[in-house]
């Protein structure tokens, strides 16, 4: 092994070799065990989420397969509808071509072609993680096996009456022409206007206080000409004679009523709400309640139409509201009919005021244009009768989210839940399986021939398939039992359904977690995973949400791999339309990481994304927590270099030879059982953060900065026996390779690395620890007598430390130490480990005091009732001392008023960055904490 650890040298080999080897395929004789990747878009590139989200799901499979579960960790990716349609299109634009020049057939065909070309860059990113994921089965949800699970699902529940064709408001897209789903959605802090609108009562009606108008206030001028209503609340006494009366319309000069509604606040503006249910969510709902017609007055580019289309609720069209629309608005885009209608109602004396107003504003994540509730013809799933079945699945228990709380977010969507719009008026997806005849009549089958013959209609009839595609969520719904096989009932399928575990972040526990607990009980009469582990979002180290738009955003192969500071800028800024976001970005890149970002290495991580995983909660990623973990990295592969520099090419006892345990390895190996235990039962309560915190502290702390060094004097004695020296040597190796084994899950490729070489030594034998068994815990290893004696080695060590760094003793100084108040069981420890703490903490002498003798001047430490005394004649210049521990801490007190006058400063405190405040009251604090320390050890010294 080289001397450094250099990550890069081994990770691509080893996992090259692993997946060569077919390594990640099931295997184990155990039960199976079942974990389904969330197909990342085919289209999308690494983040952060996904990196901590393979890191959690990956140390679950190697763990679980080292116990010799028959694992199976299901790989693939998401077609990604919208988002591939649009990277294909943009490449056309590019050429001065456009889809529709192309044609349907042409179009997916470019499709494709993108797809197999520069599809699959997300799973060489995976890869890169050292995901072990079983490649030999990854699927696409547009592979043909899928997509027939998708018409199949589709068919089946369209004859139980679960899928139907309906007229409804969706989000839509105004510039890709399709609907799009809430998550696509993002809502966006702008500043808007809010209009307040006088509305004409109507028969002479007037208000309480003599007005014969009411007053409206709307953000949306230009959804006036489709308003079906005026409502207020039922117990506002300023309304409540109005209530059946009517308005007159102004523009279209439409009668339309007065209605009360509890939807309606009392206290907000004029407690008067104009009700537009074609073009408002909120109002479709006080529509209904009502019974009013909807009125529709945009096309799909969200411009006027010629003349209003008007339905009754049930979608059927309504000829008995008055559909005309003011004459000059025919085909003007709705923002320029904002300004036309406020226009003309300010010219009319209808405009009561204009506020400045801050508002939500809907924009499509991948268009950028603002979205348009709009009535529409789609296709929905009937969910309510599914969700009964999802509802109990959880209620039972059969269905466990961790953390529990969880499961209240889960229920108040599904007692509350909407059907699902599932049609995209889009070209890549998986086509809708519906014809339709001449007359507009639809019919429902797996393919056209099906049709005919489940309809009876001859080849006469003339057909033609429905144009739209499904939601992407619908088919990646199916993704747990589709991806086996299934609906063919496949070995794969009946082995490995229902999966285990499903990995996920709570912002898509409606949209993909619910559906998918729907369609699996409804479609296989399974459940689809026993448990749903979610986890928090990824943030920056002050807690901000990762976005482009504040240029903090991490890409977790840049931490792998190394990024240097101009290519950090160019990613972060490049694109940029707006110069002085720009500059501040770049401004800020350069602030947090002056010299780019250093290569830290997979392994290294993984293991903070572990460290990081407390159940739930969202994760501040501290890039200082990576390095940390780099260190830790090193710290293991030193220690595997010193373990090979004293036992290669000498025996470690692997051939049963006797040998001798001293109580340094007796006590390393109990401390070794503990850690087994609690990395297990954290591993299996997914608290993953815990059982890394306790791999660490054993590696860091127990194996490698104690048993390291207490061990050095035993290897080393010549005069020790053959067995003591086997002992010591076989306890390295050994306690070495289980360590290795337990961190697999968290750092495969340094453990796999350094395993390769201990195995030998330490007895084992395979080609890969991957597939080594789980350390099991062994009550009987267990010594709490040698725990005790090494617990009482290491405390009197750290006393002797203390008192050195205090009193300003050099290290490499020999001591004498006395020891008084002390037991016959401290004096028992004392005998059999003099020889090593005179070794390890430079001891000249140690003796115990006799009963009734006076200790010279020391300077002392406890070990329990133990005092450790330390003779300070000659050791320390003590008027020397105390003047060099005033300077300091003369410097420290100039330090602490500088800062805390700074922080005091009210205009430094109101204009900086509350990162750049963070950071002085920490250096406040550590300044006065040292201070602090300093005084404490002045006092003891001055007490001398």
């Amino acid at each position: 092994m080289d001397k450094t650890y250099q990550p890069h040298a081994i990770e691509t080999s080893w996992y090259q070799t692993w997946e060569s080897n077919n390594y990640f395929a099931p295997q184990g004789s155990g039960e199976p065990y079942t974990i389904m990747i969330p197909p990342p878009n085919v289209t999308g590139s690494l983040h952060m989420g996904h990196g901590f989200n393979n890191a959690i799901m990956d140390a679950l499979i190697r763990f679980r397969r080292m116990q010799g579960r028959n694992t199976l960790w299901q790989p693939g990716t998401d077609h990604a509808g919208i988002a591939t349609q649009m990277v294909v299109e943009r490449q056309l634009g590019a050429q001065g071509v456009s889809r529709h020049d192309l044609g349907r057939a042409k179009f997916l065909e470019k499709v494709w072609e993108w797809k197999h070309e520069s599809g699959g860059n997300i799973t060489r990113q995976i890869r890169r993680l050292g995901s072990s994921v079983d490649w030999s089965r990854e699927r696409f949800t547009m592979d043909e096996g899928l997509s027939e699970a998708v018409k199949e699902a589709f068919v089946r529940l369209h004859e139980d009456g679960l899928i139907y064709r309906g007229k409804r408001l969706v989000n839509w897209d105004t510039k890709l022409h399709t609907a799009i789903s809430d998550l696509e959605v993002e809502n966006h802090d702008e500043k808007g206007h809010l209009w307040h609108l006088r509305y004409p009562l109507a028969d002479g009606a007037r208000t309480a206080d003599g007005k014969d108008y009411l007053v409206v206030a709307t953000t949306r001028p230009e959804t006036v000409l489709g308003d079906a209503a005026v409502a207020v609340h039922p117990e506002d006494e300023r309304y409540k004679s109005l209530i059946g009366r009517h308005i007159m319309l102004p523009l279209v000069n439409r009668l339309i009523p007065i209605v009360a509604d509890d939807y309606v606040d009392l206290e907000f503006g004029t407690g008067c709400v104009k009700i537009t249910p074609a073009h408002d969510f909120n109002d479709y709902e006080v529509g209904k309640r009502h019974k009013l017609p909807l009125i529709n007055i945009f096309d799909q580019n969200a411009a006027i139409l010629a003349r209003a289309q008007v339905f009754n609720l049930d979608g059927t069209p309504n000829d008995k509201v008055d559909a005309s629309l003011p004459d000059g608005y025919a085909h003007m885009d709705r923002f320029v009919a904002r300004k036309a209608i406020v226009a003309e109602f300010e010219a009319m004396s209808l405009l009561e005021k204009i506020d400045d107003h801050a508002l939500k504003v809907p924009r499509g994540d991948r268009s950028g244009t603002v979205i348009e509730p709009w009535l529409t013809d789609q296709w929905y799933v009937s969910t309510k009768p599914l969700a009964e079945k999802a509802i109990a699945a959880v209620e039972s228990g059969e269905i466990q989210f961790v953390p529990k709380q969880y499961e209240n977010m889960y229920f108040s969507w599904m007692r509350d839940i909407q059907d699902w719009c599932i049609s995209r008026q889009l070209w890549w997806g998986h086509r809708i399986p519906a014809w339709y005849d001449e007359a507009g009549r639809v019919y429902v089958g797996r393919d056209e021939m099906e049709v005919r013959r489940k309809y009876k209609l001859g080849n006469e009839v003339e057909l033609r398939q429905d144009e739209d595609v499904l939601d992407t969520w619908f088919s990646s719904g199916l993704w747990t039992f589709s991806t086996l096989g299934w609906p063919e009932q496949t070995d794969f399928l009946k082995t490995f359904h229902p999966t285990d575990v499903l990995v996920t972040g709570f912002d898509i526990i409606f949209f993909w977690v619910a559906r998918m607990i729907m369609l699996s009980t409804h479609l296989t009469g399974q459940i689809p995973f026993k448990t749903v582990y979610v986890h928090g979002l990824v943030r920056d180290g002050q807690g901000q949400k990762m976005s482009k738009s504040k240029g903090n955003v991490l890409d977790p192969l840049d931490i792998v791999d190394g990024i240097t500071l101009d290519e950090l800028l160019e990613k972060r800024t490049s694109g940029m339309m707006q110069p002085k976001l720009a500059e501040k970005i770049a401004k800020q890149t350069r602030a947090e990481f002056p010299d780019g970002i250093a290569s830290y290495g997979t392994d290294a991580l993984r293991f903070t994304f572990c460290s990081l995983a407390s159940t739930g909660r969202d994760i501040k990623f501290d890039m200082g927590r990576v390095e940390g973990y780099r260190n830790f990295c090193n710290k293991l592969w030193n220690a595997a270099n010193f373990v090979f520099e004293n036992t290669e090419g000498k025996d470690t006892g692997i051939d049963d030879a006797p040998v001798e345990l001293s109580s340094v390895d007796r006590w390393i190996i109990s401390a070794l059982q503990r850690t087994e235990a609690e990395v297990t039962r954290q591993l299996e309560n997914f608290r993953f953060d815990l059982a890394a915190q306790a791999l660490y502290e054993f590696v860091w702390d127990e194996y490698c900065a104690w048993y390291l060094e207490l061990v050095k004097p035993l290897l080393w004695d010549e005069s020790a026996s053959a067995e003591r020296q086997r002992g010591t040597r076989r306890t390295l190796v050994r306690v070495l390779e289980t360590a290795l084994r337990l961190a697999h899950p968290f750092m495969p490729f340094i453990t796999e690395e350094i395993w390769q070489r201990v195995a030998p030594l330490a007895g084992k034998s395979g080609p890969t620890l991957m597939l080594q068994p789980w350390p099991e815990y062994n009550p009987e290893r267990l010594d709490e007598a040698a725990e005790g004696d090494i617990e009482w080695v290491k405390a009197f060590m750290l006393g002797v430390r203390q008192i050195r760094g205090e009193m300003n003793i050099s290290m490499a100084k020999r001591i004498d130490v006395l020891l008084g108040n002390a037991t016959a069981s401290d004096q028992r420890r004392l005998a059999e480990n003099e020889p090593l703490l005179r070794k390890l903490a430079k001891l000249e002498s140690v003796r115990v005091l006799a009963a009734g003798e006076e200790a010279p001047l020391c300077a002392t430490a406890l070990v329990g009732d133990l005092q450790v005394l330390v003779p300070m004649a000659g050791l320390i210049d003590k008027d020397a001392e105390l003047a060099r521990l005033d300077k300091e801490i003369g410097r420290l007190d100039g330090e602490v008023k500088r800062v805390g006058g700074k922080l005091a400063n009210a205009g430094f405190v109101d204009k900086a960055p509350a990162e750049v405040i963070d950071k002085e009251r920490a250096k406040l604090a550590e300044a006065e904490q040292a201070k602090a320390n300093l005084l404490a050890q002045r006092e003891r010294i001055a007490s001398l």
